[in-house]
């Protein structure tokens, strides 16, 4: 089927209301991008999902990261999209700007290195914050310092995994009937890892890439499924994404990490879905398993409902009012993966 019949169908579609959920930021930008929904029906209805590891990260990491900037001999490594997170005492941005903290922006783990042998007598603590896609690399460093003898380098980390998430949505979210899942992370995980989901809850996953042609084709097959009761793990950006993954990068992972419960902003803490260092890299953990408080959001602050997708960020009454990405006030409005955002460039 050519992209126009698909097109035609997902506008033609009359029967009962769906919510599917994209779950990566990418396709969330991709969707707005592309106007895909002007080419769906009205009663198919798109929503964002947790895949935004800034968003989700609570305020207890923001002040263990603000507090390790605070000592004397330490500088803290941090990607950009971290700085204007909220903790409870402020941001690290609000921090550096009050002074008596040292923190770079770093645009890639593996900086750590090189500072760290340069600068035996300042510990180096790198603030590790992402999915699948983003864990590998931090997995290597850590390696890496080891083998070289460095120990001067601290990981705080906020690492998740996907899997854990989108099965607590299930579990949460009775009215999501379909996912769009995420291609980025799915290159790591593989495809086959939503076969249980798909299974055990009765709907359909369908992986896709972010081309609009990509997220239509994952749109009509949802529909497909839904409308034959199918609900099947279904791979449409096989150009990337293996059933298996990138085996290498995951047993990476494996040698550096362990599973345990880790703090999600708007959903709790959920079981088996932190990646902390294992035993044999534990001088390098900077006190991650500990970091599970969560600064409580005034009522008018819908940031935990949107990241869920209970709600569009349109709807929070703080959108482009008390929020916006030049002032924000949650989480989701900070990253360029954030729902609102991509919401706030894109309808604002």
């Amino acid at each position: 089927m050519d992209i126009k019949q698909i097109i035609d169908y997902l506008q033609s579609y009359d029967g009962r209301p769906v919510k599917l959920m994209e779950v990566c930021g990418t396709h969330t930008a991709a969707i707005f991008k592309s106007g895909i929904r002007s080419l769906i029906s009205d009663k198919i209805k798109l929503i964002s999902g947790p895949g935004c590891p800034v968003c989700v990260t609570p305020t207890a990491y923001i002040d263990k990261c603000i507090e390790y900037a605070s000592k004397e001999n330490h500088v803290l490594l941090t990607f950009g999209d971290m700085m204007k997170v909220p903790g409870s005492r402020g941001s690290l941005s609000e921090a550096k700007g009050n002074g008596n903290v040292n923190i770079n922006i770093m645009y890639s783990p593996f900086e750590a290195l090189e500072k760290a042998a340069e600068n035996p007598h300042i510990t180096y603590v790198v603030a590790a914050v992402g999915f699948e896609t983003t864990a590998p690399a931090y997995a290597m460093m850590v390696k890496a310092a080891k083998e070289k003898g460095i120990s001067n380098i601290k990981l705080v980390t906020a690492l998740k995994t996907a899997i854990p998430a989108l099965e607590w949505i299930c579990e949460n979210q009775e009215d999501v009937d379909g996912f769009i899942c995420p291609g980025h992370v799915s290159v790591i995980t593989g495809s086959n890892v939503y076969i249980p989901l798909a299974e055990k809850y009765k709907k359909p996953f369908v992986v896709a890439g972010f081309e609009a042609e990509h997220i239509l084709a994952a749109i009509y097959r949802i529909m497909k499924q839904l409308e034959s009761g199918e609900n099947a793990a279904e791979n449409l950006y096989r150009n990337a994404v293996k059933e298996d993954g990138n085996r290498k990068a995951v047993d990476v992972m494996n040698d550096v990490f362990e599973e345990g419960p880790a703090m999600w902003r708007g959903l709790g803490v959920i079981e088996n879905s932190g990646l902390y260092l294992n035993d044999a890299f534990s001088q390098y953990d900077g006190g991650s398993r500990t970091l599970y408080e969560d600064m409580e959001l005034p009522a008018e602050c819908r940031c935990g409902d949107v990241i869920v997708g209970r709600i569009n960020p349109d709807q929070c009454p703080m959108f482009g009012r008390k929020c916006s990405p030049m002032d924000p006030f949650g989480p989701c409005m900070v990253s360029s993966e954030g729902s609102c955002g991509i919401w706030y460039r894109n309808v604002h």
